[in-house]
């Protein structure tokens, strides 16, 4: 496989010593009512990815984009024992090759090469690829797309061969990301790609957008296909991205297959229900899809300081519970939200709940305990804001969502899906730019389905065809439908106003004490970090020491008395050209050295075996995957 498994002793192995990972029991009662699904006999088989280097990259000082809270909520994950319910993956990152599905080539390549060292000599392609501001230049750009665009892909992968009920990968649902443009914090829609390795095995493919922001880039990839249908949830007006009307329902074969909720500020969790559930409820009804894509945007909660939702952590994760119980391959994915205390805190709430095990509501000891005070509590409320979503305007929208569905083909065939990957011969034969087909798609013309599967084994590429340059939105077309009420309920609800940048609209109810927070963790992460460099450079510099003098020329016996004496001399010469690390910086790198061969130790001596009270890799994954510890 392209990702690598990790054990359950290797993970036990990393936490022993440093918490409970259950975490503390309290007598409080709970503050949520019990999972449904936790005391399923079956319950779901659960594959969550995290690379632990995504805590390494940082947009820079002040930028709302935090990656540190994915690592957060990985802490959160682990001490709350969450890995005895699943296996954990951490996935090959994506290639330029895989990026290119959706991306321009062009634009891959430069966010390959663009660094915050050579930026200045790639002003044309910054602002050709919006490139800048909301999405910076920032060390480790393109690695940090690769971890977060594989980890969809893997999770789809794994979706789409039955390995797995619920893929999570919660670096993922960078949803803003246009085929040739950064957008809103996104440089590579991760979501796409994983979309698009679903479409290899399955027919049709629903994703659902929780996030406040229109899920635009998704909407946009698959805006003239009946292959995906688009719901997106979120607040619209003079709001970032500004798109997301009613109206916006599709073009050509994809006429009705895109569905928008625009939405007011405030909204709390029984109004986000009442429209929620009846929406779904009815997609899944007349759609029919083999496999959902969520994400899972926590930006909608209450007191996001880029959003304007009221949404209680509990309300957000009721959407991952209804989605999860039409028992269909599922794939979870993050997105926005930043505050990132809350963030960490509903995102390791729906693991549990994908996992079927309720937590418990005071936070275990954790690596970033100390900033989940001062009440430690695994919840984020609602707050006192005004909601301004009447019941009249909710009902008016629902019922011209539902229009709209009843005018849907009932569960769209796909001629010819009889392969699994005959999304391959679906696509347009055409390519975009009238250029040949690459040798892949020609041997699949050629020689059929099964030289593409000999050739290119278990691997997560389809090709560009159907989902690539087309009008977004069609306006002339949809005009003609003259549906006069959609123009009066967008009236009411902002269309036409200015668009605004995503940093530019701060929630006035977000806490402002949660911006100091969030910049402490994130500078406590860079300090953490850059004491790790140091003290990887000081282990460099002794191992090279010790090298040069394991190195040095044996002299002649005639030789070593004169050797001798001219030692200190030597010695004196060559000090400042060898600088010894301090005795603090040796201690730490004979523990750090020490642990390491620990860690290698438990991975020989456990990899063969696994808990049998935990859910074990299949064969084949057990074969081609290697066991390893993993950072929190």
């Amino acid at each position: 496989m392209s990702s690598t498994f990790l054990s359950n002793n290797s993970i036990v192995s990393t936490y022993n010593g440093t918490s409970n990972p259950t975490g503390p029991q309290s007598s409080d009662e709970p503050l949520f009512a019990p999972i449904s699904n936790s005391s399923n006999p079956n319950p779901s088989r659960v594959c969550y990815f995290f690379d632990s280097d995504i805590g390494n990259y940082h947009y820079g000082p002040g930028h709302p984009m935090k990656p540190t809270r994915i690592r957060m909520c990985h802490s959160l994950v682990m001490n709350y024992g969450l890995y005895k319910r699943m296996e954990i993956f951490r996935a090959k990152p994506a290639t330029k090759r895989e990026m290119s599905q959706f991306h321009t080539d062009e634009y891959v390549e430069f966010l390959n090469r663009v660094t915050p060292d050579n930026v200045d000599s790639f002003v044309r392609e910054q602002s050709k690829f919006n490139v800048g501001d909301d999405c910076p230049v920032f060390d480790g750009l393109f690695e940090y797309c690769s971890i977060s665009a594989g980890g969809s892909m893997e999770g789809a992968a794994r979706l789409s061969r039955d390995k797995c009920d619920i893929a999570i990968n919660w670096a993922g649902g960078l949803h803003h990301a246009k085929k040739g443009e950064a957008s809103g914090f996104c440089y590579i829609n991760d979501i796409v790609l994983g979309i698009l390795e679903l479409l290899r095995y399955h027919p049709r493919v629903l994703y659902i957008d929780i996030d406040v922001h229109h899920g635009d880039g998704v909407e946009e990839a698959f805006y003239t296909t009946d292959r995906v249908m688009t719901c997106s949830f979120h607040k619209y007006g003079e709001f970032f991205p500004g798109t997301g009307e009613l109206r916006d329902i599709g073009i050509g074969k994809g006429k009705m297959y895109s569905c928008n909720f625009p939405l007011r500020d405030g909204i709390t969790d029984e109004s986000y229900k009442t429209v929620f559930e009846p929406v779904i409820s009815q997609i899944m009804e007349h759609y029919q899809p083999s496999a959902v894509v969520l994400q899972c945007g926590s930006d909608s909660l209450a007191g996001d300081k880029l959003g304007c939702f009221n949404l209680s952590m509990r309300g957000h994760a009721n959407c991952v519970e209804y989605v999860k119980s039409f028992g269909l391959p599922l794939l979870l994915l993050g997105g926005g939200g930043y505050t990132m205390r809350n963030v960490s805190r509903a995102w390791a709430f729906e693991t549990g709940l994908a996992a079927g095990q309720e937590l418990n509501p005071q936070i275990p000891v954790n690596e970033y305990y100390e900033y989940f005070g001062p009440d430690y509590r695994l919840d984020v409320r609602p707050n006192n804001m005004e909601d301004l979503n009447t019941r009249e305007y909710l009902e008016k929208i629902k019922i011209q969502v539902f229009e709209n569905l009843r005018q849907t083909a009932h569960a769209p065939s796909v001629q010819g899906h009889v392969e699994p990957r005959s999304i391959i011969e679906q696509m347009h034969l055409e390519n975009v730019n009238g250029e040949e087909e690459d040798e892949r798609m020609e041997l699949g013309d050629k020689n059929g389905l099964q030289v593409l599967e000999d050739k290119f084994p278990d691997e997560r590429v389809v090709e560009r065809r159907e989902f690539q340059d087309h009008s977004r939105r069609g306006d002339d077309e949809l005009d003609r439908e003259g549906r006069v009420n959609v123009g009066r309920v967008e009236e009411e609800s902002g269309a036409g106003e200015r668009r605004v940048a995503i940093g530019e609209a701060k929630n006035p109810t977000a806490d402002a004490e949660e911006d100091a927070i969030d910049e402490k963790i994130e500078a406590d992460a860079v300090a953490k970090q850059e004491a790790k460099k140091q003290e990887a450079k000081a282990e460099e510099v002794q191992v090279e020491t010790q090298q040069a003098k394991t190195e040095e020329p044996i002299e002649a016996d005639d030789a070593v008395a004169p050797a001798a004496d001219a030692a200190p001399a030597a010695s004196e010469t060559a000090t400042p050209a060898v600088v010894e690390p301090p005795a603090s910086t040796t201690a730490a790198s004979t523990q750090s050295d020490a642990a390491a061969a620990a860690a290698t130790a438990t991975d020989a001596s456990t990899a063969p075996t696994a808990d049998p009270s935990q859910p074990s890799a299949t064969t084949a994954d057990t074969a081609e995957s290697t066991s390893m510890d993993i950072d929190s």
